[in-house]
């Protein structure tokens, strides 16, 4: 699993011509900085505007705003569904995971016709927006909700909490190891998004790194006669380093956030 990303590390050392002539390297060469310098600050792409720092920091708000999104219509959906004395509320938390069954590869089309209806394409809302209902986190803080003792409601009754204030003061902070799991989940899932980027965005300045570096690639070698294979393999460690460092730093909450049963 590593060898191919310590191949990208060892190719984006070299200059463009060395990595034509010869192909991928398995050497460090003496190009590293000024490739990652390349990648992350010198304009690109078919505009000429377009830089590797814009392209992340789209990324980060399409990961933050995907996972804080997510979360939040997660958890009250979840909340609806177990402590409200909803008629139907089993058959909507059903009717709500099948829709695991329909991706987003599945809806794309009308997706689409919707978000271009509202006007919403080339805008951070219609990246994000659309994304943001969950069956997977629903079921999660579903799960959790139903662990809770129905001792802590009571007590949270009697003190005269409300539904907003037993949400808020109680359930949130007793969820912050299941919202740090689904944070991970939500965040990498939505930093690696291709497709709806892809079809939503064709300003250059709204491109995420997943979504702009073949773009950016592509500009270049039309503009030259040697791909710039060096810039792109140093975006494409770029565009790993976040959701790594996520998982890394908050992997004991993701355990703790999926297995713990004690409240």
């Amino acid at each position: 699993m590593l060898t191919p990303i310590f191949l990208a590390l060892t190719t984006a050392s070299h200059d463009k011509v060395l990595i034509q002539r010869e192909g991928l390297q398995w050497a460090f060469g003496s190009e590293t900085l000024t490739n990652f310098n390349a990648a992350m600050f010198e304009p690109g792409g078919f505009t000429g505007d377009i830089t590797g720092a814009t392209m992340l920091m789209n990324s980060f708000i399409l990961g933050v705003g995907f996972a804080v999104g997510k979360i939040i219509l997660s958890m009250m959906a979840a909340y609806a569904i177990v402590y409200f004395r909803l008629r139907f509320a089993t058959l909507a938390f059903w009717v709500i995971f099948t829709t695991l069954l329909l991706p987003l590869e599945v809806r794309i089309v009308p997706s689409y016709e919707v978000i271009q209806g509202m006007g919403l394409t080339n805008s951070y809302t219609g990246l994000i927006v659309p994304l943001l209902a969950s069956a997977t986190g629903t079921f999660f803080f579903r799960q959790f909700f139903m662990s809770v003792p129905e001792e802590l409601v009571e007590a949270a009754r009697i003190d005269g909490a409300g539904p907003f204030k037993f949400f808020v003061d109680i359930l949130v902070p007793l969820s912050r190891t299941m919202i740090a799991a689904i944070f991970i989940i939500m965040f990498v899932y939505g930093w690696n998004q291709y497709l709806w980027p892809t079809l939503i965005t064709t300003e250059e300045s709204l491109f995420t790194l997943v979504r702009g570096i073949r773009q950016i690639v592509q500009a270049i070698a039309e503009g030259s006669e040697i791909p710039d294979y060096g810039r792109a393999m140093a975006l494409a460690l770029i565009a790993m380093i976040p959701p790594v460092a996520i998982v890394v730093t908050f992997q004991s909450w993701f355990v703790k956030g999926l297995t713990e049963t004690d409240k």
